[in-house]
């Protein structure tokens, strides 16, 4: 079960554990090890849940999510009774469904994509996230990380995009994330030819920054999102984010520019101050911005 962490309190949950320490790191762990943490719709509606609400939440300044036991998450539970995707089947939606109506029913909760909406929690936390991956990682399990800033896994990992053995096609947003991190022709042939990977194929791929020993695993990422926030700016990190996201999707430089203008404005009056002082100071930097008070960056 989940519990109550510094900062704001955490709900309890039935399929994830969450932790923070006192760095300020957020381990997330699926927690359905008797069934190799299989998704659920109940999964996804608690990761969601918690991405969303720890955006806002300051005491949180890094994220790790993992799993129980020996696996990351064995893709969707197919033994759900109904439409194990929780769609609803009798819905027959168009594109203008979707490009108009989105967030309204019957199209929020019976045709959105429960990962999909999992990874644009993610996408939108404005902390950095990393995938410590210490076992099987297929289907869901697989295209959740790719929202993710940074990819470990463990040697024992597994990973398959495996969709095409099942008549299904990729979620999760991944047909925007996967091209971007392993490039078109590798997740082309990933998709088709729904091989389970290696970790050391995953990481000659680039999806994977590192393979680590199972038990070193889980340190190496903690120890890595304590390097990105330790002395640093939320705020600035938040930011930062944004911009690189937004910029490997940008038609033109101008685009980049006019954002990193404003973020760098507000950088500037804000905690760039304090880094300055600190700099020349010789001291530890004391910022106070927030990522929660990051604005709009077009």
């Amino acid at each position: 079960m989940g519990g109550t962490i510094r900062g704001m309190s955490a709900p309890t949950y039935d399929t994830l554990l969450v932790d923070l320490d006192p760095d300020g790191i957020e381990t997330i762990t699926l927690n359905r090890p008797d069934a190799l943490n299989s998704f659920t719709v109940t999964m996804a509606r608690e990761l969601e849940a918690e991405f969303r609400r720890l955006r806002t939440d300051d005491a949180v300044r890094a994220v790790v999510v993992t799993g129980a036991g020996k696996a990351y998450c064995a893709g969707m539970d197919l033994s759900a009774d109904g439409n194990v995707f929780g769609l609803d089947e009798d819905a027959a939606p168009t594109a203008a469904d979707l490009r108009e109506h989105l967030t309204e029913e019957p199209y929020e909760s019976g045709v959105r994509d429960t990962g999909g909406k999992v990874t644009l929690a993610i996408h939108e936390c404005d902390k950095p996230v990393i995938a410590a991956i210490n076992g099987a990682a297929v289907g869901i399990g697989a295209t959740m990380t790719l929202a993710m800033d940074v990819r470990l896994a463990s040697t024992k990992a597994r990973i398959g995009f495996v969709f095409g053995r099942l008549g299904i096609v990729p979620e999760a947003a991944s047909s925007y994330f996967l091209p971007r991190i392993v490039g078109l022709q590798t997740a082309l042939e990933w998709v088709y030819a729904a091989d389970i990977l290696s970790a050391e194929e995953a990481l000659e791929g680039r999806l994977l920054r590192s393979v680590h020993e199972p038990d070193e695993l889980l340190p190496a990422a903690l120890e890595l999102a304590r390097r990105f926030v330790t002395n640093r700016s939320p705020a600035a990190l938040a930011m930062a984010r944004r911009l690189l996201y937004a910029g490997s999707g940008s038609a033109h430089p101008l685009e980049a520019h006019r954002r990193d203008s404003l973020a760098m404005w507000h950088a500037s009056v804000g905690d760039g101050k304090e880094g300055v002082a600190a700099f020349l100071g010789k001291r530890d930097p004391e910022f106070t911005g927030r990522a929660s008070d990051v604005p709009d960056l077009g």
